[in-house]
């Protein structure tokens, strides 16, 4: 296999499509942290580029090695990103409607939280090994580095734009980023449904 247009347009097509979750997290987020700085949200980006890496490799590991045991856990996907987003999206959704009161100075989101959202939006992601089965293992890790570094910059924009507009919606961004949450659960749980 060459490393043609081909290669490289394929691969960066899959990392904008499976960062599409991950930007709209990245958005909830944003809207949930309207003063987050730069620093932050390079880290949160990353985060999220990772796991859109890794969920690749895993994935292609699982069908060069273990496809059979892999198939039965596909199923399981669109239920685990729905509970794991739903779990995310219902705290702040609570904790929006709780708090009355906006505290500028408090920040959204913990270290926990950022992990259990980068494997909700990722763990789709596994299935894409199935794509990239016939590449030997250096382009399957050079797409999956081009899939990581598309969703960075994906996610980073997402952050921006949440922010700018998190920052006008100042108390109602925790809900409004809650509800996007959950509403990105039942969409990928819907969608697996057909």
């Amino acid at each position: 296999m060459n490393l043609g247009f081909d290669f490289f347009f394929t691969s960066i097509m899959l990392g904008v499509g499976l960062a599409m979750d991950a930007f709209s997290v990245s958005l909830a987020n944003g809207l949930n942290e309207p003063k987050m700085k730069k620093r932050k949200m390079s880290g949160v980006a990353g985060i999220f580029a990772v796991f859109q890496f890794a969920m690749p490799m895993i994935g292609w590991i699982c069908v060069s090695t273990i496809a059979q045991y892999f198939k039965v856990f596909e199923k399981c996907i669109p239920w685990i990103a729905l509970g794991l987003l739903g779990f995310i999206g219902g705290k702040m959704l609570y904790e929006g409607i709780k708090n009355k009161d906006y505290d500028k100075d408090k920040p959204a989101m913990v270290f926990k939280d950022l992990l259990v959202q980068g494997v909700a939006t990722s763990i789709d992601a596994l299935s894409v090994g199935f794509t990239i089965s016939d590449y030997d293992w250096l382009h399957a890790l050079l797409s999956c580095l081009l899939i990581g570094i598309v969703t960075f910059f994906i996610c980073y924009a997402g952050l921006a734009i949440g922010k700018k507009a998190g920052t006008k919606l100042a108390g109602k961004s925790g809900i409004l980023g809650g509800a996007i949450l959950i509403f990105i659960g039942l969409e990928i749980f819907i969608t697996s449904l057909f």
